[in-house]
C-alpha cells in the first residue's frame, strides 16, 4: 500500500494515518500534553482506530504487549515523556524477553529546549538502548512515515521485539507534507528441503525425541501456516512445549511446559531425551532447565534448532543442525517431504506421555487444586487464561489444558502485574471469548488500577485473586535458603471483593471449597450478562505455597540442609 500524497497536515496526523494504513485497529495510551497532536489525530479516526485509555503507563504497555502476542502485529502504545516513559519500561522489557512485536511512542521535549535538562527531558535512545530492538527520535515530521516503516519492520523481523520512537513536541504540529509508506512485511524465510529432511531423519533415529515449540516465529498471525505446522510436525516420541498454548495439551504426545518449575514426572520424561528439536524458541534458563537439560555450550543430545533469527542459533547451545526459518516457512517445507521422511504419530511401542500424579487437596478449608479443576472443567473452547508472575500461576498451568495460540497469556520474563492488563487486552481482542485472570494478591496490586479500565470499556473478564497475604514466591525462596528468617514478604491487603464492588463490578469472597464453584459460576454469568468484570477474593492460609507443598515443609527441608 503506497498511500496518496498526504497534503499539509500535522506530524500527529501523518503518524496516525500511517498506523491506519498498516491496519492498526487499537492503541493503548495514558494521555500526555507532549503528544496532543497525536491524540487529536486519533480523535479524527476514532471510527477506525480504538483508543484504550489506561490508568498507568505500565498497564498500557502490558496491554500493548499482550495485543502483540495475540495478533502477531505490533502492539501500539502512547505515553508521555519522563515519568510516563519510565513507567512503560516494564512492558518494553517484557516484549523484549518474550519476543513480542510492539511499538512505544513517547512524547519528547521540543528541539528549542533540548539538552537543557528541560522539564521531564530524558534521552530515550540511551534509556531504552538495552531494552528495545531499536530506539530512535524523530527529528523531522516529514520523516515520520519513514521512521514508522522502519520501526514496523524491525519489530516484526527475525526475532520480534519492541521499538521505541520519541516524538519531539514541535515536530508533531501542523504544516507538514509527506506520503504514507507501504506496509513493511517481514522477509519470508523458508527452510530448504534438506533442512526438514535431515531433521526428520534425526527424529526417526532418536530413541527418545523431544520437541520444544516457541512463540517467536508466529508473527503475523497467519492461521494457515499454523495449521501446516500442526500437520507437518507430529513428533514420534514425547513433546516438551516451552509455551503451553502452542500445542494442544490434550494431545497424547504432550509432556508439559519446559521450565525449572515443571513437575518431577514431566522433568524425568524430558531429561531422558536423546534428540531435541527446538522450534522457534530461544535456548535460555527456562527452556534448558537452567542448562541442566541442554548444557551450554555443547548439549549431550542431538540438537536441531530452527529459528527465524540466525543470531539465536548457536548463541547459547551449539546445534548439530541449525535452520534459519520462520515457523510458517519451516512448516511449508516440511509438508513437502516424501511420506517416508515426514514426522509420524507416536511410533509403535513408544511409551505414552507420563500421566501426572494426582495432586492432593491443599490444606485448609479452601482447596485451591479443586478450585482450579473446576475452572478447567468448565472452561469453553473459546477462552483465554492470563497470569502474571508467582506460585499461584501453577494452579492454572497444572490443571488447565490449553488448546492453541491465544488460549493463554503469560510473561516469560516473570513480570508481576501482567495478568490483569493482559486479560483486558484479550477481551478487547475477542469480546465474545471467555477471559479468566489468575492473579496473586501481590501481583494484582501491581496493576489493580486497570480494573477501572475493564469497567470503563465494559469488559466481562473474571479475576481470581489468590490471597494468602504474601509475596509467596520470595517467601518460598527465603524459607529454602534462610529458614525461619523471613522479612519483607508479608502483605496487608484490602478487601478485594469490596474494591471490585466499589467500581460497580461483581465481587465476592471465597474461603471454603464448597463455595467456590457457585461463586465462580455466578461471577462468570454476571460478566457475560452485564459485560462487566467480576472478581473473586480467594482467601487461604499463608502456609499454602505450591499445589503440592507447604511453607512448613520447605522450612523443615531448609533447616535440615
Amino acid at each position: 500500500m503506497t498511500g496518496r500524497d498526504a497534503g499539509s497536515r500535522s506530524g500527529g496526523e501523518l503518524l496516525v494515518a500511517q498506523l491506519e494504513a498498516y491496519g492498526v485497529k487499537r492503541v493503548f495510551m495514558v494521555p500526555g500534553e507532549s503528544f496532543l497532536p497525536c491524540i487529536d489525530a486519533l480523535h479524527s479516526r476514532r471510527e477506525t482506530i480504538e483508543t484504550v485509555v489506561c490508568r498507568q503507563e505500565g498497564g498500557a504497555a502490558y496491554m500493548a504487549e499482550a495485543h502483540g502476542k495475540l495478533s502477531g502485529q505490533p502492539g501500539i502504545c502512547f505515553v508521555s515523556r519522563g515519568p510516563g516513559a519510565a513507567n512503560a519500561a516494564i512492558g518494553v522489557h517484557t516484549a523484549r524477553e518474550d519476543s513480542t512485536p510492539m511499538i512505544l511512542f513517547i512524547g519528547q521535549v521540543g528541539g528549542d529546549t533540548a539538552d537543557r535538562q528541560c522539564f521531564q527531558e530524558v534521552d530515550y535512545r540511551a534509556m531504552y538502548a538495552p531494552l528495545a530492538k531499536w530506539a530512535a527520535q524523530i527529528e523531522r515530521a516529514d520523516r515520520i512515515p519513514e521512521y514508522l516503516a522502519r520501526a514496523w519492520s524491525i519489530a516484526t523481523a527475525a526475532r520480534p521485539g519492541p521499538v521505541v520512537l520519541a516524538l519531539p513536541e514541535g515536530h508533531a504540529g501542523p504544516g507538514h507534507r509527506s506520503s504514507a509508506c507501504r506496509v513493511a512485511l517481514p522477509a519470508a524465510r523458508k527452510a530448504g528441503r534438506a533442512g526438514p529432511a535431515t531433521a526428520a531423519r534425526n527424529d526417526r533415529s532418536g530413541r527418545a525425541p523431544a520437541a520444544v515449540a516457541g512463540r517467536a516465529p508466529l508473527v503475523g498471525g497467519r492461521a494457515r501456516g499454523r495449521a501446516r505446522l500442526r500437520l507437518a510436525f507430529r513428533p514420534a516420541g514425547g513433546d516438551g512445549v516451552a509455551a503451553l498454548e502452542l500445542f494442544d495439551n490434550d494431545h497424547p504426545n504432550f509432556v508439559g511446559q519446559v521450565s525449572a518449575s515443571m513437575p518431577a514426572h514431566q522433568k524425568r520424561a524430558v531429561m531422558e531425551s536423546d534428540l531435541v528439536i527446538a522450534l522457534g524458541t530461544r535456548l535460555c534458563e527456562p527452556t534448558t532447565i537452567n542448562y541442566e537439560w541442554l548444557a551450554s555450550p555443547q548439549p549431550r543430545q542431538t540438537l536441531v534448532h530452527i529459528h527465524p533469527d540466525a543470531n539465536e542459533i548457536g548463541r547459547v547451545c551449539a546445534p548439530d543442525l541449525g535452520i534459519v526459518s520462520t515457523m510458517d516457512g519451516f512448516a511449508e517445507a516440511a509438508v513437502e517431504l516424501a511420506p517416508g521422511l515426514g514426522w509420524h504419530p507416536r511410533r509403535p511401542g513408544a511409551q505414552a506421555a507420563p500421566s501426572p500424579p494426582a495432586l492432593p487437596p491443599t490444606p485448609g478449608p479452601l482447596d485451591l487444586n479443586a478450585a482450579a479443576r473446576h475452572v478447567a472443567a468448565t472452561l469453553p473452547e473459546r477462552a483465554c487464561v492470563t497470569v502474571g508472575a508467582g506460585n499461584y500461576a501453577l494452579y492454572a498451568h497444572r490443571h488447565i489444558a490449553f488448546k492453541g495460540l491465544g488460549s493463554q497469556l503469560a510473561p516469560a520474563v516473570g513480570a508481576m502485574g501482567y495478568g490483569l492488563p493482559a486479560a483486558i487486552s484479550a477481551k478487547l481482542h475477542d469480546r465474545d471469548s471467555t477471559v479468566i485472570c489468575f492473579a496473586g494478591d501481590g501481583c494484582f496490586q501491581m496493576t489493580m488500577q486497570e480494573f477501572a479500565t475493564a469497567v470503563q470499556y465494559r469488559l466481562g473478564i473474571v479475576v481470581l485473586v489468590f490471597n494468602n497475604g504474601l509475596f509467596g514466591t520470595i517467601r518460598m525462596h527465603q524459607e529454602r535458603a534462610y529458614p525461619g528468617r523471613a522479612l519483607g514478604t508479608a502483605l496487608v491487603n484490602p478487601d478485594f471483593a469490596l474494591l471490585a464492588r466499589s467500581y460497580g463490578a461483581f465481587g465476592a469472597t471465597v474461603t471454603r471449597t464448597e463455595d467456590f464453584a457457585p461463586a465462580y459460576d455466578a461471577a462468570l454469568a454476571h460478566a457475560k450478562e452485564h459485560a462487566m468484570p467480576a472478581l473473586l477474593d480467594l482467601r487461604y492460609d499463608a502456609d499454602i505455597i505450591l499445589p503440592d507443598r507447604t511453607l512448613s515443609q520447605m522450612r523443615q527441608t531448609g533447616a535440615a540442609a
